[in-house]
Parts: structure tokens; sequence; C-alpha cells
């Protein structure tokens, strides 16, 4: 997961903290109180299983939207392709280096490097929510790789399309800014999709986790 916003200075930054040691808990803490569990010792540890699913999948170079603390940066370096990590976190990033993998402190926002040269970019570990804007989120990924690259997404694991306003939260009492976020199933994935120059490439499941391969159309829709 990517860290959404950069924190002001008086404010705690409980997800900063939790990659600094590697351990949660960590939550997304909605303003009802409703809460998401965050796989921090998953993130910070090697590639698993279900992962690889997705590095396997990889072709040519690859744009990682959201890195964290990089292991999927460390694993496609290990099978030998071309791999840069992006993520507004400098804890995120500076962990990624540090384990020798590439990562700038970028949001998928800003200028990039190698844009419509990627031949595949990657929203794992929820970052389809980054922006609390899934459409927009997704026309950027098109600008981002070459006609015809992929695009492989981890939906929610349950059928869902919502928008909402959360809080990274250590359960202890600390708690980051309110950012914009969103959860995408599924079917969600591939209708915003269609709608932003992305066409199903192939769907699957692997260790209770559901993931999506998207294909870029030859024509991206006019903004």
């Amino acid at each position: 997961m990517s860290a959404p916003v950069q924190q002001r200075a008086w404010q705690a930054d409980p997800y900063a903290d939790a990659l600094r040691t590697g351990r949660g808990p960590l939550f997304l803490r909605r303003a009802d109180g409703w809460l998401l569990p965050l796989e921090v010792e998953r993130w910070c540890a090697g590639a698993d299983r279900a992962d690889m699913s997705v590095l396997g999948r990889c072709e040519g170079s690859v744009l990682d939207i959201g890195c964290g603390p990089g292991r999927l940066v460390a694993g496609l370096a290990a099978l030998g392709h071309r791999v840069l990590g992006i993520d507004v976190s400098p804890a995120a990033v500076d962990r990624t280096t540090r384990e020798g993998g590439a990562a700038l402190c970028r949001s998928v926002f800003d200028t990039l490097p190698g844009e419509g040269r990627w031949g595949t970019a990657l929203l794992i570990d929820g970052n389809i929510g980054i922006g609390g804007d899934p459409r927009a989120l997704l026309l950027r990924a098109a600008q981002l790789v070459v006609r015809g690259g992929l695009l492989l997404v981890e939906a929610a694991p349950v059928e869902v399309d919502e928008r909402v306003r959360v809080r990274v939260d250590d359960g202890r009492g600390g708690s980051g800014a309110d950012f914009p976020w969103a959860r995408v199933g599924v079917q969600a994935v591939l209708r915003h999709g269609r709608a932003t120059g992305w066409s199903e490439s192939g769907a699957w499941q692997e260790q209770g986790r559901r993931f999506v391969a998207l294909r870029r159309t030859p024509q991206l829709p006019r903004q």
C-alpha cells in the first residue's frame, strides 16, 4: 500500500513507523469507526506464493505503483526485470532502496521516468484505492504503459465499489491525517477499466487474494 499523503511534521505517521519496524498493528479507519487491517508483516517480508503469481505474469520493464517497502521490486529484480518502485512515503522508498531496489518518492500523478514505455504496471496491496478515484488512477496508469501493455491489479476480496475518507491508525491512539481512498472488487475493476482504455486479460485468486490483469487498448479515451 502506498502512503497516500505526506504528513505534516507535527502529525503522527504510524505508516512510516510500521515500515521502519516491519510490524503492525496498522489499520485504515473510516470516520464511522470501521477498520481495515493492513498486513504490514507480509508487506515487509519476501514475495509469497500469491505475489509470485503476479510477478510471473509481468512483461518487460515494470513500474510498481505504491511500492511500499519494496518486496515486489526485489522479487522482480531477482527475476531479471528492469523495475522501478514509486511511493509518496519516504520511509517506504528508504526501505526499498536499502534493500537494493530502485525507487523514487513520487506520486503516480507526478511526472515519472519512462512514461508511455513501461511494459507492465502494478497496483497491488489495495493500491487501486490510491487517490480515491479508480477511474482517474486507471487512466493515469494507461498513460504510463506501452500500447498493449499490462496492468496487474489486486482487487478487494469482496464485490465492492466505494470511495471513502480514511486515516492510517496504529490501534494504540496514533493516527495520521485523513485522505481519500477507494475499495474496488473484481467486477468494478473491470468496469472502470473498460471506461479508461483497458480490456480484460484474465483474473485469478491465490491464497485468498483476488487479481485482475488488464491490457491497454490501442486508443485511450479522450479526457
